[in-house]
């Protein structure tokens, strides 16, 4: 009988150490939205133009130095261009905005929520930001919703998180088709756009 309840002992031991240990507490790190932006860049056959928006995340959760879920906030009206010149950039800008491309005035936010994140054994062709894990997760566009994964470099230290990603979207999927059609030649916009995603936090 004292066998039994040293083994029962035991037992519930390892489950408390394994269920309350502090390395396992979940952790809330909240953005800086100075060190936090999404760049993009869109082209057709002869130009090209990059830009980006401001990103916004209330609480990044990690546990154990890894992060598990987290919702990112993408303000449309944010959006800036680099290239062009400053007497120039709001005719791009407003044509961004309209019904043609984010339709800014029916949907002001672009929201990726994360639903799962996993290491990265192999690294992904092209990548250039040392991508060591998967980010999957939903993408709410144009009041569309959709799953998305790319790999990207999370480095998670005691205070501080960081995240640098690189990959492509194409915004047809979103039901974003202006001069999508490759038929219309020079006038044409490729649906790709590269996305560069570069997010800093620190622990609440």
């Amino acid at each position: 009988m004292k066998i039994v309840f040293l083994s029962i002992l035991l037992i519930l031991t390892f489950v408390y150490n394994g269920i309350f240990s502090p390395n396992q507490a979940k952790v809330n790190f909240t953005l800086d939205p100075d060190k936090s932006i999404v760049e993009w860049s869109g082209a057709s056959p002869k130009v090209s133009h990059q830009g980006s928006f401001a990103v916004t995340c209330q609480e990044l959760q990690i546990t154990d130095e890894q992060i598990q879920g987290g919702t990112f906030v993408i303000p449309i009206a944010s959006i800036k261009n680099y290239d062009l010149p400053k007497a120039i950039k709001p005719v791009l800008l407003k044509h961004l905005k309209s019904k043609d491309f984010f339709n800014l005035a029916l949907y002001p936010e672009a929201i990726f929520k994360i639903t799962q994140v996993e290491p990265l054994i192999v690294p992904a062709v092209g990548d250039t930001t040392a991508a060591n894990t998967r980010v999957t997760g939903d993408l709410t566009l144009l009041g569309q919703t959709h799953a998305i994964s790319f790999p990207a470099k999370i480095e998670v230290q005691e205070n501080n998180v960081l995240v640098d990603a690189a990959f492509k979207l194409d915004r047809t999927q979103w039901g974003m088709n202006y001069a999508a059609d490759p038929a219309l030649d020079n006038r044409h916009i490729f649906p790709e756009v590269a996305i560069r995603l570069k997010v800093a936090g620190s622990r609440n």
